[in-house]
């Protein structure tokens, strides 16, 4: 049988060091992925210094946020508002925290969607991502009130509860499975000190189902899950890490999945996503390379023509923190 070939889609397995879009970023040795959440001041602008390349591909951000849009579980929205409606202070409006905002998704996704004024800060370690989430913002909320944004820098691992002072709501958009244990504790407690909301979507579940299925799925996605694991980050541990992180500070948590459901309409996200996907499975199994290679010409093949379906499954997690004072 002839080998099938990609004829829109390059069936060549990423580089190492090249971005991975499916997996995130590539990183050099020894780095782990950092999302800013304070401001930097000059030493800390010195640390990443401006001609520093970005670690996320905004190409891939805007690629995936329909797909994200569209899996989001609109199920958390409701116990959200009911505890917002009763926050102290909610009368002056919402200030919602995005952290690692990237092109600002989240914000697009969340804000027409709640009630009331909304003061959104977005958080992001790269400048041309938070002009882009700034500039791209939604003006109003559902009830037509105004939506302003400011944008900040700053590092999670020194993240503390005075850095979410005066927050209503903290929000992230597949963050969780690119921190550490230590790193989704500090978050947790740092929502527990501010009394705050905490709703993180889109975190990697572990698990992908491709039809027509191959006898290499399995294998991939093993190698993929162990690639996110890799320097000690969650991956897809992270829903349950932060589930109990939460909890052990006397949250009321509450999960529920929100798959990317790709099809023929969606075939140049599925393209890139599988060309991270695999990619990410070969830097973590070499041995992998010229199996993996084949499977990929061979999805990318089926999916340009619009005969591949995957459903790559993610969890939505909502954290209900006791508002400051201890009431429920």
């Amino acid at each position: 049988m002839t080998k099938p070939t990609a004829t829109r889609q390059e069936a060549q397995i990423p580089r190492q060091g090249q971005v991975i879009p499916g997996a995130g970023p590539a990183l050099r040795p020894g780095e782990r992925p950092t999302v800013r959440l304070r401001e930097t001041g000059t030493d800390a602008g010195a640390e990443t210094g401006p001609e520093e390349p970005p670690r996320y591909a905004p190409e891939w951000l805007q690629l995936r946020e329909g797909a994200d849009a569209a899996a989001r579980t609109p199920e958390l929205l409701d116990p959200l508002r009911i505890r917002l409606a009763n926050l102290p202070g909610r009368a002056g409006g919402l200030t919602v925290h995005d952290l690692g905002c990237g092109t600002g998704s989240m914000g697009r996704w969340l804000a027409p969607r709640l009630d009331g004024p909304q003061h959104w800060v977005l958080h992001d370690r790269d400048p041309y991502l938070l002009h882009f989430a700034a500039v791209s913002s939604p003006r109003s909320a559902a009830d037509g009130s105004r939506v302003s944004v400011e944008t900040r820098r700053g590092d999670v691992a020194r993240l503390t509860p005075d850095a979410l002072v005066g927050a209503s709501l903290v929000t992230a958009s597949a963050l969780l499975d690119v921190l550490t244990p230590e790193e989704v504790g500090t978050l947790a407690a740092a929502c527990a000190g501010a009394g705050c909301p905490a709703l993180l979507t889109l975190t990697v579940a572990g698990r992908v189902d491709l039809s027509p299925g191959d006898p290499l799925d399995a294998e991939i996605t093993r190698a993929f899950n162990a690639h996110q694991r890799r320097t000690g980050l969650l991956g897809p541990d992270a829903v349950t890490a932060a589930g109990e992180a939460f909890a052990a500070h006397g949250a009321t948590v509450q999960v529920r999945p929100s798959p990317w459901r790709l099809d023929a309409a969606d075939s140049d996200l599925t393209a890139q996503w599988l060309r991270g996907w695999v990619g990410a499975a070969v830097e973590q199994r070499p041995e992998l390379a010229a199996p993996a290679e084949r499977y990929l010409a061979a999805r990318l093949a089926a999916c340009d023509a619009g005969e591949l379906r995957v459903t790559v499954h993610h969890s939505d997690l909502l954290a209900l923190a006791r508002p400051r004072g201890g009431a429920s």
